[in-house]
C-alpha cells in the first residue's frame, strides 16, 4: 500500500472518530470553534475500535509515523498526526516519541506543546481575539484571522472580577472555565489598582521547582476536589507595571519576573523547564491547612512587602527578568515607535516588547539581550497579535499578554 494512501485511511479513521457524538453533527461543528485543534493527552472517553493498523509491527508502524509528521507540518493538515496518537497505545507511545518539542521542531502538536518553551531561532506566531460581551479572550495558531474563521484554537480565557481582584481563567477549551475542569491550565491574578499580577499554572513547571513552592497554593479544600484533577496552583511568573504619578506621556513600562525559568536558560547552552506531560493525578505530598470556607489561600498583592518576600525566595535570585523594550520617539509622527517588523499596525498603550534584563556580571551575548522573547500589539478592533520565542511557552506568554487588556489608571 502506497504512503498516500495510509494518509488517505488515517484521514477516514478520523473522520469516523470524529462523529463519535452524542449530539451529532451540530454538536461536532459546536466544538470545532470552541475546542482546541490540538489532541488531548487523555484517552478520549468512549472506545475506539481498533482495526488493522493496531497490531503493525514495530519497525514499520515507526517508519510511517515518521513520514506522516515530516509531510503535515502545518495546520489543518498535521490533524493527521494527531490522529497518530489516537488509534491506540503503541501508536501513542511512538508518535510521542517522533514528535519533537516546539524548542526543537517549532511546530505546537499536543496540549503539552502549549506548556513547553517555543523555538529559540524564529517565533511563534499567533493572535489573540477579544470578546466584550462575554470577557473572553482567545489565541489562535497563525499570523492573521482567515476569512473562512477556521483557525486553530490553542487556549483560550475568561475575565472574572472580583471585590478585590480580577482573575483571568485559562482553558484548552472556549466552553469551559471551571478550574474543577482537567482542561483547566492555569490563571492570571492581578491586585486592587491591576499594577502587580501573579501567573498561576496548574502543574510544577519541574519537579525541583515544587519543592520551594509555597504550602498555601491550594486551589480548592481537599474534600471539594477529584484526586484525579490538579489540586494546585503553582507561583511560576508576577509582572509589575510602574505607576505612573507624575502622568506622563509614554508606554507603559512593565517588569515580568518569571519565577519558574532560570536566567542560565538564555546562557549558551543553557535550558528551561519542559513538562513533558500534563499530570494525571495529584497526590498529597505533604499537609496542607485547610482554609476557611473552602476559599483559595492566595498571597495578598496589595501587601507593601511583596517584591521583598519574592526576592527571598530560594530561586529568586536566579530567576529570569523580563522588561519592555524601550521604544524610541519619533519626531515626524509625534509618537513612541517601536519596531514590530509589520505584525502590529495600530498604536496603542497595550503593544510592547520584552526583552531580557540581566545584571551586567552575568555572562550572557549582547546579541542574546537584545532580542525579542515576547511582542503584543493591536492590529484591528479586538484582534491583537502575540509573538513568542525560547524560554517562554505559549501559556505564559498568553498569561502575559492577558495583563494588558486590565484596566490600569495608575499607570498611564
Amino acid at each position: 500500500m502506497s504512503f498516500k494512501s495510509i494518509v488517505r485511511e488515517l484521514r477516514e479513521m478520523k473522520d469516523g472518530i470524529g462523529s463519535m457524538s452524542r449530539r451529532g453533527v451540530e454538536g461536532k461543528h459546536w466544538r470545532s470553534r470552541t475546542r482546541s485543534f490540538i489532541a488531548p493527552d487523555v484517552a478520549p472517553s468512549e472506545p475506539i475500535e481498533q482495526g488493522q493498523w493496531a497490531n503493525l509491527p514495530p519497525e514499520l508502524l515507526l517508519d510511517i509515523i515518521r513520514r506522516v509528521e515530516e509531510s503535515e507540518t502545518a495546520w489543518p493538515a498535521r490533524t493527521v498526526v494527531v490522529f497518530c496518537a489516537s488509534v491506540c497505545r503503541s501508536w501513542r507511545d511512538i508518535t510521542k516519541e517522533i514528535v519533537k518539542t516546539p524548542e526543537e521542531c517549532g511546530r505546537l502538536t499536543f496540549p503539552i506543546s502549549l506548556k513547553q518553551p517555543g523555538p529559540r531561532d524564529a517565533p511563534i506566531q499567533c493572535f489573540i481575539k477579544r470578546d466584550r460581551t462575554t470577557s473572553t479572550y482567545r489565541l489562535y495558531f497563525g499570523l492573521t484571522p482567515s476569512e473562512s474563521e477556521n483557525d486553530k484554537l490553542l487556549l483560550a480565557a475568561k475575565k472574572v472580577r472580583r471585590a478585590t481582584s480580577t482573575d483571568f481563567v485559562i482553558s484548552l477549551v472556549a466552553d469551559d472555565f471551571s478550574r474543577a475542569s482537567n482542561t483547566y491550565v492555569g490563571k492570571l491574578r492581578s491586585n486592587f489598582l491591576g499594577t502587580k499580577f501573579t501567573i498561576y499554572d496548574s502543574q510544577p513547571p519541574n519537579d525541583a521547582s515544587s519543592q520551594h513552592i509555597s504550602r498555601q497554593s491550594r486551589r480548592f479544600n481537599a474534600k471539594q476536589v477529584s484526586p484525579k484533577l490538579p489540586a494546585y496552583n503553582y507561583t511560576v511568573a508576577t509582572i509589575s507595571y510602574e505607576l505612573n504619578v507624575l502622568r506622563t506621556r509614554g508606554p507603559r513600562r512593565m517588569h515580568c519576573v518569571m519565577h519558574s525559568i532560570p536566567v542560565s536558560s538564555i546562557q549558551e547552552g543553557g535550558t528551561a523547564p519542559t513538562p513533558t506531560e500534563f499530570p494525571h493525578c495529584t497526590e498529597e505530598k505533604s499537609p496542607v491547612a485547610p482554609t476557611s470556607k473552602g476559599k483559595e489561600a492566595v498571597v495578598s498583592f496589595s501587601s507593601p512587602n511583596l517584591s521583598t518576600s519574592l526576592v527571598s525566595t530560594p530561586n529568586a535570585a536566579e530567576a529570569l527578568v523580563l522588561k519592555n523594550k524601550a521604544p524610541r520617539w519619533h519626531e515626524q509622527l509625534q509618537c513612541w515607535c517601536l519596531n514590530f517588523k509589520g505584525r502590529v499596525t495600530v498604536a496603542s498603550v497595550k503593544n510592547f516588547q520584552l526583552v531580557a534584563s540581566v545584571d551586567p556580571s552575568v555572562d550572557i551575548p549582547a546579541a542574546e539581550l537584545e532580542k525579542v522573547i515576547l511582542q503584543f500589539g493591536k492590529i484591528g478592533k479586538d484582534i491583537f497579535t502575540m509573538d513568542y520565542r525560547y524560554p517562554l511557552s505559549a501559556f505564559q506568554a498568553f498569561a502575559i499578554c492577558l495583563s494588558s487588556f486590565d484596566t490600569k489608571p495608575a499607570c498611564e
